[in-house]
């Protein structure tokens, strides 16, 4: 039994350019789901679970909305909303729990059309405090997808509100790349991208991934607060928390895109 689902290792950068210049670079894996193979997945591997405990799984409960409808339904639902052709696969792009302990910065999600070229991409941001926002915007069946929004979700205290991203995809395949980019009135603030090139999901590929990013959760976040602890130390501002946004996604119409 072949899946579309894949497992990705490679490298996460961050590099800010100002007030003060830094770089983070650290190991991690994605995985690369298919929303319809799921529940096959979960019974065909011994190592992975969809919605359960094991050495590596997903909880449709960490995305979207948190309830139990399932996870392609909300992001169907909201693309019939914003008029996106779909009916086709939705794969999601995430970094699982990992021995049940997991944080997921952002998730990646390619929606396509029923004849399978790629019609959205759907960014879910979650921040370190335990809120959720999503970016929906449509896309072109490009071998590099380049899209743009503004910021309207507190993900950092070290960063301002107004923002703009730039975001730029080269779909999975034999390997993927997510690259996002944050702007000011003046130019770039922040830069992040992951570089991961793809192995077959199985129970030999997750041992391996595992056992070589055994601390691959707990890393992230203690990176992440090494970097906020650093960047307080040496003087730069605390940003106020605004409420999150009342809608859980932005939709970014054409308009905006060629703005």
């Amino acid at each position: 039994m072949s899946f579309a689902s894949g497992l990705y290792s490679g490298v996460v950068t961050h590099a800010r350019t100002k007030p003060r210049a830094h770089r983070l670079a650290y190991r991690v894996f994605f995985l690369l789901l298919d929303l319809d193979e799921l529940g096959r997945l979960d019974w065909k591997l011994g190592l992975f679970s969809h919605g359960g405990l094991n050495l590596v799984s997903v909880r449709e409960k960490d995305h979207g909305d948190g309830s139990d409808t399932p996870l392609k339904a909300q992001v169907e639902a909201e693309l019939a909303a914003a008029g996106i052709a779909h009916g086709g696969p939705v794969r999601m792009l995430t970094m699982p729990r990992v021995l049940g302990h997991g944080f997921n910065p952002l998730t990646v999600y390619f929606c396509h059309r029923k004849d399978g070229t790629l019609s959205a991409i759907l960014y879910e941001v979650t921040n370190t405090f335990g809120e959720r926002h999503a970016y929906l915007i449509p896309a072109g069946d490009e071998p590099v997808v380049r899209q743009c929004c503004a910021k309207d979700f507190y993900v950092s205290p070290f960063m301002d509100m107004d923002l703009a991203y730039g975001f730029r995809i080269r779909p999975p395949g034999e390997t993927v790349r997510v690259q996002v980019e944050a702007h000011d009135a003046e130019g770039l603030v922040l830069a992040a991208s992951f570089l991961g090139r793809r192995t077959p999901l199985s129970d030999a590929g997750l041992l391996r991934a595992w056992l070589t990013h055994p601390w691959m959760s707990l890393g992230v976040l203690t990176a992440i607060h090494w970097e906020a602890l650093r960047m307080w130390l040496r003087g730069e501002k605390l940003r106020p928390k605004p409420a999150p946004p009342a809608r859980r996604v932005t939709v970014v119409d054409q308009a905006q895109l060629a703005a």
